[in-house]
Order: structure tokens, then C-alpha cells, then sequence
């Protein structure tokens, strides 16, 4: 299943995140794909707020992985920092939890990835505006974005 999104400002942006994060009901694995400044950081903010996180959401680019806890634990993984040094970091583990993981930049992790996932790729629009194409493997995935206006 596939469905684009456009949001007009970085409030609709955290609001959509925030209400796919309020469907969430156990393990998911969310891949976001865009440049640098298109939101991937932003967009995991409104999600944590959907799964209940008080505590403020930080990109993970120096310690590739931040864990947040709510009604779901949260994985949030920056991994932008492993390109071209592909390793085995033990992140297929969290992929058997009963988690969320946030995978920023998941193209360097592609070998390690499950095909069940919900693929997010963002681009920029005008001002702060952004397009979000959402591309759903399984039916956990694609139960999340199948009200999405």
C-alpha cells in the first residue's frame, strides 16, 4: 500500500507522525528516507508523542541509537554515520521486540533490515511544506496508514 501526504508546516508534519504513533500497537519498524533538513528527526518527534514519550526526541547522528520509553518503547536509529562502513551492530535484535524502531537514513542498514517495515521517504516542498510517500509491507504497516487522509 502506498500514499502520499503533503504537509504545509512542521506542526502538520509532528501532527501526522503523532497520530500514526497513536495507532502503533506493538512491534513496528519505520524507515525514513530524505535529505538532510527534510524532517526524519521532526516527524519521529510527533510519533514519540503519539506513543506517549514525554521526554524530548533528539537525532541520534552521534550516538546512532537513542531509546525512549512510553507506551511502546522507542529505537530511534540514526545510522547517516555508517556510510561505507557497513557492520554488524546487533540492531536485527531490536526487530523481534515488542518495540517501535526509527530507523533514520536506513540505506546503510539494508542488509540487515526485515521486509516488514513502513518506508517513509520525504521530500522537501516550498518554505515548510513537505510530501510524504508512504509505502507499507504488511499488514501491521499498512493498518497504520490506511486512514490517513
Amino acid at each position: 500500500m502506498i500514499k502520499k501526504i503533503q504537509t504545509n508546516s512542521l506542526e502538520e508534519t509532528k501532527q501526522l507522525a503523532q497520530k500514526i504513533g497513536s495507532k502503533i500497537q506493538g512491534k513496528t519498524l519505520i524507515l525514513l528516507n530524505g535529505e538532510l533538513g527534510a524532517g526524519k528527526t521532526s516527524f519521529t518527534q510527533g510519533l514519540a508523542l503519539g506513543l506517549e514519550i514525554s521526554k524530548h526526541v533528539s537525532s541520534p547522528t552521534f550516538t546512532l541509537m537513542k531509546n525512549y520509553f512510553g507506551r511502546l518503547p522507542l529505537n530511534h536509529i540514526d545510522a547517516y554515520r555508517l556510510e561505507g562502513h557497513p557492520q554488524d551492530l546487533g540492531f536485527e535484535e531490536l526487530f523481534d521486540e515488542d518495540s517501535v524502531t526509527v530507523i533514520e537514513w536506513p540505506l546503510y542498514l539494508m542488509d540487515e533490515l526485515p521486509e516488514s517495515c513502513l518506508k517513509v521517504n520525504i521530500e522537501i516542498g516550498i518554505g515548510d511544506s513537505r510530501v510524504f510517500e508512504f509505502i507499507a509491507n504488511g499488514d501491521v504497516h499498512e493498518a497504520l496508514i490506511r486512514d490517513l487522509i
